[in-house]
């Protein structure tokens, strides 16, 4: 940091802008000596109230581009936007009513029907020749979800090299089509392979989160095909907190002409036989698991890689 405060510079230019608010990036814009200030981001928003400071720490909007524009002139794909509406269990749901909000969103996270359909769609997407992404912010869902389903993840203790060589089979492995990723993914990832989005959980309410994951397929190397279209699903537990969440999470985008279809289950999902957790007797033994677990250790896992 010496090194860069000794010298005054021309320009300094700030990716990912929005989070210049936050007391630690103030200290560092302060701390550098500059004639001029450039800030870029795709996600213009935050959700707390410091998104107005911009104006007094960077400048003035001087130009943002609208996003279907740019999907007509194929420099971001057309995306097909869908939440599925997963019923609980009532076994699951009568434990959800009784529980505290943490586990509570692990519940509606691991509800049963919500990973049957996960399954059903990864199934159905790595069939048509996609590359899917699957995120969780709850760590106990994303290994449960990918050590069940067999799938590579990717979260906080991950090493480097472990991380580089996953992505570099997602990449390039035509047998490794899915990628389960916790939080570490919403950033610093670039995938233009991935063509579809599945999301089982996420941090609250947060419209930035769900701009940046949806960012994960805008990207996708075939957008300029004739009829290509990206997908982007938000799996979503019925009549849980999970509900009013997902609809604010969807306004920004909802903001630049993006609609989500909404899908009331879907059947297909219950019937294959063969099916994750077809049994009341798998159903239970999941969730006693659940409501064992010590919730708090499997979220420090997933160490904030800004902090790492």
């Amino acid at each position: 940091m010496d090194k860069i405060t000794v010298h005054e510079w021309g320009l300094m230019i700030l990716d990912e802008v929005h989070v210049v608010p936050a007391q630690m990036f103030r200290r560092v814009v302060s701390a550098v000596a500059h004639r001029c200030k450039l800030g870029l981001t795709a996600t213009l928003v935050r959700e707390d109230d410091k998104i107005e400071d911009l104006n007094f720490l960077i400048g003035p909007k001087l130009y943002e581009a609208d996003w279907q524009d740019l999907s007509e002139k194929g420099h971001i794909a057309r995306v097909v936007g869908a939440e599925v509406w997963c019923e609980m269990t009532s076994e699951f749901y009568r434990a959800y009513l009784q529980q505290d909000a943490s586990r509570r969103r692990v519940l509606a996270t691991m509800n049963p029907t919500k990973i049957q359909t996960c399954e059903y769609l990864i199934k159905k997407h790595e069939q048509r020749g996609d590359k899917v992404i699957v995120f969780s912010d709850s760590v106990l869902a994303l290994k449960e979800y990918a050590v069940k389903m067999g799938k590579p993840f990717i979260y906080g203790p991950t090493s480097q090299t472990e991380r580089m060589r996953i992505l570099r089979q997602f990449r390039t492995n035509p047998k490794i089509n899915t990628l389960f990723l916790s939080k570490v993914g919403d950033t610093s990832i670039d995938l233009p392979e991935a063509t579809c989005l599945i999301q089982i959980s996420s941090h609250f309410g947060s419209r930035r989160q769900e701009a940046q994951r949806l960012g994960r397929v805008l990207r996708a190397k075939k957008r300029s095909d004739a009829n290509f279209k990206a997908y982007f699903y938000s799996l979503v537990s019925k009549d849980t907190d999970e509900m009013h969440y997902s609809a604010k999470r969807q306004q920004f985008l909802v903001d630049q002409g993006y609609s989500f279809k909404t899908v009331v289950g879907i059947e297909e999902a219950q019937q294959n036989p063969g099916r994750l957790y077809a049994t009341k007797a798998q159903q239970r033994a999941l969730l006693s698991s659940i409501l064992s677990r010590d919730l708090e250790s499997e979220a420090s896992e997933d160490a904030d890689r800004i902090g790492k």
